[in-house]
């Protein structure tokens, strides 16, 4: 990047920051991962100024040979790893991939029941914050009070009292599997579509590691970006027979012009989670997550659920009287970055929510396992027993920082 740093050095230093940051602290938002560098050098090709506005042997601009080569390759790559019917990659987003979903099939005022916020769902899933509650009728199920898991006898009343046109499954604060075989009985038992978004946990569906909801589901969405370890960018899996519908929802229905840097990114990120180290890093990342959260019960912190099934542990805060944007404040100061996160049955503001969410992806992908998640779950001990003392925080910080010295970034 030698260029950018004679014709803008402002934004040179930010980036020199960025990457500063990145390797001197440890990411444990559940939502992000470290991508491989070529990954990086895809997202930052000549395609990044390409229009091709259409389909390949579709378009709606000349000189489109190569980024029909490309999203070709791109959506056999992506159809081979899920063994999904068709592919569109081109949605920018995991918020657009469910938009052009829900527009492709779906008519205003439609009813769609979804799974709650506040119980792990995503804003995108009909939240009142969120653009989709405004376009379409919501409902939403939550998870039992006592297990703190889906409550499926309590969906399939609801789905049978509304009549929904679609379920949607998938969550983004959910530690336990999904039953995605039952979900889509009692979305067939009331002729809906079955949509799942399963934008977390893409990376562990391609490896094979946990259940695929490809098989069940008519539209299954994801994101690059976190256990699946690309860049950012969406995609939408679904049957045949939705192609058409589906194509013309994201073009031109909601978007224009595809982002084809990104498209190259998603088609080396979905090449890289095709060979067999990739499996062994999601294995370990599910590993490092659940030791995670054996070794904060082990220290009486409460999980949600008692535990986890995937990348994700959401804990508790409220029995210590700790807000989660406390926690979050503690222990990004120390070097560790996590997110505070709502957890179910917590009437605190979405800004002060009770829940502390962690995930192991960007911690796996350099290269860390039990020693190191036993030394992280000690720092974050340490921090949240005392949280204001910020002598405490810079201590940590340099524990922080020599670990990582020892764990580099993917290169």
């Amino acid at each position: 990047m030698a260029l950018l740093s004679i014709c803008d050095p402002q934004i040179d230093a930010l980036i020199r920051n960025e990457e500063k940051r990145l390797s001197e602290t440890i990411d444990l938002i559940a939502a992000e991962n470290h991508p491989a560098p070529a990954i990086l050098e895809a997202l930052g090709s000549v395609f990044a100024i390409k229009a091709a506005e259409g389909y390949p042997a579709a378009r709606y601009h000349a000189g489109c040979d190569q980024a029909d080569a490309l999203e070709n390759l791109a959506i056999e790559r992506c159809r081979r790893l899920f063994g999904a019917e068709h592919a569109n990659v081109q949605p920018h987003s995991g918020v657009a991939a469910n938009w052009a979903v829900y527009f492709a099939v779906l008519q205003p005022g439609d009813r769609i029941l979804a799974m709650r916020l506040s119980h792990g769902g995503h804003l995108s899933h009909g939240a009142t914050a969120s653009a989709t509650s405004r376009c379409f009728s919501w409902a939403h199920y939550g998870v039992d009070p006592e297990s703190e898991v889906i409550d499926y006898a309590a969906i399939e009343a609801m789905a049978a009292r509304i009549r929904p046109q679609m379920l949607v499954a998938g969550a983004s604060a959910y530690p336990r599997r999904i039953d995605y075989a039952r979900l889509a009985d009692i979305a067939a038992g009331v002729s809906a579509l079955f949509m799942v978004d399963m934008a977390h946990i893409a990376g562990l569906v391609a490896a094979d590691v946990i259940p695929s909801p490809v098989p069940h589901a008519d539209f299954v969405t994801f994101t690059t970006y976190k256990t699946l370890g690309g860049s950012r960018g969406g995609v939408i899996l679904c049957r045949e027979k939705f192609r058409p519908a589906i194509d013309r929802s994201v073009f031109p229905g909601c978007q224009g012009t595809p982002a084809l840097n990104m498209i190259a990114a998603k088609a080396v990120c979905f090449e890289l989670a095709a060979q067999p180290a990739f499996r062994a890093r999601q294995q370990q990342t599910i590993a490092n997550a659940r030791r995670m959260g054996r070794a904060l019960e082990k220290r009486g912190y409460r999980l949600v659920s008692g535990g986890t099934d995937n990348h994700l542990v959401l804990i508790d805060l409220r029995p210590r009287g700790i807000g989660g944007d406390t926690a979050e404040k503690a222990l990004a100061d120390a070097g560790l970055f996590a997110n505070r996160n709502p957890v179910p049955f917590d009437d605190a503001p979405p800004g002060r929510p009770g829940g502390l969410r962690l995930g192991a992806p960007a911690i796996t992908a350099r290269g860390m396992g039990p020693e190191e998640v036993d030394q992280i779950v000690e720092w974050i001990d340490r921090l949240l027993r005392h949280p204001q003392d910020l002598a405490l925080r810079r201590s940590v910080r340099e524990e922080v920082s020599a670990l990582c010295r020892r764990f580099a970034l993917p290169s």
